[in-house]
């Protein structure tokens, strides 16, 4: 699947601690519909089975909303179920080997904290960059925060569309307003809210308004 950099502009990150009874489906087609406009399905504790099950269907959700839709580091599963591609972190597979074992059509992201790990990722195809965190964040233990001087930095040194990740809320979304990003990734800004559809939709607004602004030109 080929991508549009508009696709990044809300990139919903999945995180099931806050699933309160309702099911994971549930929840990102409410993200979707409020607007998010990339869905990657992060999974820390499910075992092989349980995810590959769980992939399938929210990749058939994504394919009803013709949303992007890629898996948080586990390539085979990616491959097994044929999502849209993967995103990876700095110590998963390296950007190059993903693309051997996936192919020329696959979306590859790559997570980068320094303008040499983006160009790096650049080189060895990655399609798209997450960089940060650029807030302080409770979603990642091992988060490395980016100043907002790298963000730009990489946004400024690379071809390939960037989104920023981290921390980010609708009360700080307009803090990132000149960095050159694209788009914004999300977990408990949109997965944590009583109201995850609404979430989604005050969070897209915010950025359209962000990218609008004359100063991120």
């Amino acid at each position: 699947m080929r991508f549009d950099k508009k696709d990044l502009l809300l990139y919903a990150v999945t995180d099931r601690s806050w699933l309160g009874g309702r099911t994971l489906y549930q929840d990102v087609e409410a993200a979707i519909k409020g607007g998010a406009t990339f869905i990657q399905l992060r999974e820390k504790n499910l075992d092989e089975a349980h995810f590959l099950e769980e992939a399938k269907e929210i990749k058939e959700l994504c394919k009803k909303y013709q949303v992007p839709f890629v898996i948080n580091d586990n390539v085979d599963i990616a491959l097994a179920m044929d999502a849209d591609g993967v995103h990876v972190g700095q110590s998963d597979m390296e950007a190059g080997a993903v693309r051997e074992k996936l192919g020329p059509d696959k979306i590859i992201g790559v997570s980068a904290q320094t303008v040499e790990q983006a160009l790096l990722a650049e080189q060895k195809g990655a399609d798209y960059l997450g960089v940060g965190a650029v807030f302080p964040t409770g979603s990642k233990d091992d988060a490395v925060e980016v100043s907002h001087e790298t963000l730009k930095a990489i946004c400024e040194a690379v071809k390939i569309p960037v989104i920023a990740i981290g921390g980010i809320s609708t009360g700080n979304v307009m803090e990132l307003s000149g960095s050159g990003i694209c788009g914004i990734a999300v977990i408990s800004a949109i997965f944590a809210k009583p109201d995850i559809e609404a979430a989604a939709k005050e969070l897209k607004e915010q950025m359209e308004k962000m990218l609008n602004d004359r100063s991120n030109i």
